[in-house]
């Protein structure tokens, strides 16, 4: 018969917008299986933006708070895969920072289902890509930095440290203070070195915004191995690893020690190699875009210490080319600029 659904795991859903409140009212009901054929037909409603919209703004979202703690397993790990559709819509990362659900959802990180912590770091990871989801999230990144200390590197987990070193990574931007209070910058070089490209793009990201800091960049530097580590993810296969390391080694040698030891490891060298690349495609040419402007900046830094400049000198065509090419983007000109002018500085 038309209209009828013939899914048993969804429940009955009325017509218009009748339905999102109806769905809401069974999610009252004391048998775990009503509240389960609930959520998943919401789970289906909710990618009608209309839809959506009323179940963020109707009023109903408190009601999840109570789901988030249910006795049965499966509804909470559905309840969480509502919030992570909900968020999909500004509307509804939006009422979800406005609602009371932070702190019960923040609680299932610990839940002993694996699908459920999955769910719920989807969600966190959405949220922490607005800047008032990040600072909602600050609170929690002791805590964030202790389960990646704790995430086995199985398989079945990898999604999770995607997620985790990516949240960890937006809450760094904006405050990279409670990141580098709890271990993070040893706790994020263990996965630069990871099989997975995504895995070391998101560490590589989170490092990247601990080191803008003054307190960050010491502890990069003193950290022992992480700047030889980073120096090889310069030559990773990914061109976002590589932009994100350039990235912390162009905040790292603004120090005087950043310096030392960027010299000491002949990082000019590789930077060098980075901006000799011929870029003939416009599309790899503005996805390397970062990499070289960083790699510019970075350069430009290490000009500073007179060893540096003496060593660019030798190099100063390829910057020169950099900063005159007609065809060369507006930004990266301006960088080059800037190098070209530090390393022919004379007092």
């Amino acid at each position: 018969m038309a209209g009828v659904r013939a899914d048993p795991t969804w429940a009955p859903v009325a017509f218009g917008r009748r339905a999102v409140p109806q769905l809401f009212e069974e999610l009252q009901e004391p048998e775990p299986g009503r509240r389960l054929r609930a959520l998943a037909s919401l789970c289906d409603l909710v990618h009608d933006p209309e839809l959506l919209y009323q179940a963020v703004n109707g009023g109903f979202m408190e009601q999840l708070a109570v789901l988030l703690e249910d006795e049965d397993p499966l509804v909470k790990v559905k309840t969480c895969e509502l919030l992570h559709q909900l968020t999909a819509h500004s509307a509804g990362r939006q009422a979800l920072l406005t609602s009371s659900l932070l702190s019960p959802l923040s609680l299932l990180l610990d839940d002993s289902s694996s699908s459920c912590r999955t769910s719920v770091h989807r969600v966190l990871n959405r949220l922490a890509l607005l800047p008032a989801g990040a600072e909602s999230l600050l609170s929690l990144v002791p805590k964030l930095m202790l389960k990646l200390r704790h995430e086995e590197d199985e398989e079945e987990e990898e999604e999770v440290q995607v997620l985790l070193l990516s949240t960890i990574a937006c809450c760094s931007r904006l405050d990279a203070q409670p990141s580098l209070s709890s271990d993070g910058v040893s706790l994020l070089r263990r996965k630069l070195s990871h099989r997975r490209p995504d895995i070391r793009r998101e560490a590589a990201a989170a490092m990247m915004a601990l080191s803008v800091p003054v307190d960050g960049k010491r502890q990069v530097c003193e950290e022992e191995e992480l700047l030889p580590v980073l120096l090889h993810l310069l030559q990773d296969e990914d061109v976002d690893v590589r932009t994100n390391a350039a990235g912390v080694i162009m905040n790292v040698a603004i120090i005087t020690a950043g310096k030392q030891r960027c010299l000491g490891l002949d990082v000019i060298t590789v930077l060098l190699s980075l901006l000799s690349e011929e870029e003939q495609e416009e599309e790899k040419r503005r996805r390397r875009k970062a990499l070289v402007v960083y790699s510019l900046r970075a350069l430009t830094a290490l000009a500073e210490a007179p060893d540096g400049r003496h060593l660019l000198l030798e190099h100063l065509p390829l910057l020169v080319r950099r900063s005159q090419d007609a065809e060369e983007d507006q930004e990266v000109r301006r960088a080059a600029q800037t190098a070209v002018e530090v390393v022919t500085w004379t007092p």
